[in-house]
C-alpha cells in the first residue's frame, strides 16, 4: 500500500503556520484542530520545518512558559522529512522510526498534497492485516 492510499482514506488536509508565528498560535491550532503537528512555511511560503507537539512539550522543559511567546521558527523540527505519495507506507514507517519523528509532510512534485502520522500509518496497516485476515476467513469456509 502506498502513502496516496492513506490521503484517500484521512484526506489532504494540512494546517499551517508560519515561521514568525508565535508557539502560543502554533499550541492553539494544534489544540483547535486536535492533530499533533503543523508544517511550517516561511515568508516565500515553503515548508520549512514542522512543529510538534514533542517540540512544545521539549521547549517547555527547557524555557518554561516563556517558550510560548517565541517564533515557531525557533522551536520547529528543521530540515523537514517528507514522503512522496507513491512511497509505501513500510518505507514511510522506517524514515519515521530512523528519523525519530511522528509527521511526515507528502509532497509531490514540490508542492505539500498532505500529512500522515505515525498513527495514521499504524491504523493503515492494521486495517490492512484485518482485512487479510477477514478474507482468508472466507476462503477457509469456502473449502470446508
Amino acid at each position: 500500500m502506498s502513502i496516496s492510499d492513506v490521503l484517500h482514506g484521512k484526506g489532504h488536509k494540512v494546517v499551517m503556520v508560519r515561521t514568525t508565528d508565535t508557539v502560543q498560535s502554533a499550541v492553539r491550532k494544534l489544540a483547535d484542530e486536535r492533530i499533533g503537528a503543523v508544517v511550517v512555511e516561511d515568508q516565500w511560503m515553503r515548508h520549512a520545518g514542522v512543529f510538534s507537539e514533542r517540540d512544545f512539550v521539549n521547549a517547555i522543559a527547557e524555557h518554561g512558559a516563556l517558550a510560548l511567546t517565541f517564533p515557531v521558527e525557533k522551536l520547529m523540527t528543521s530540515p523537514v522529512v517528507t514522503c512522496r505519495p507513491t512511497d509505501r507506507v513500510d518505507t514511510a514507517l522506517a524514515a519515521m522510526t530512523m528519523g525519530k519523528i511522528r509527521h511526515l509532510p507528502v509532497v509531490d512534485g514540490g508542492q505539500l498534497v498532505g500529512i500522515v502520522s505515525i498513527g495514521d500509518l499504524v491504523k493503515h496497516r492494521l486495517d490492512e492485516k484485518a482485512l487479510e485476515a477477514n478474507v482468508l476467513l472466507d476462503i477457509a469456509r469456502l473449502h470446508a
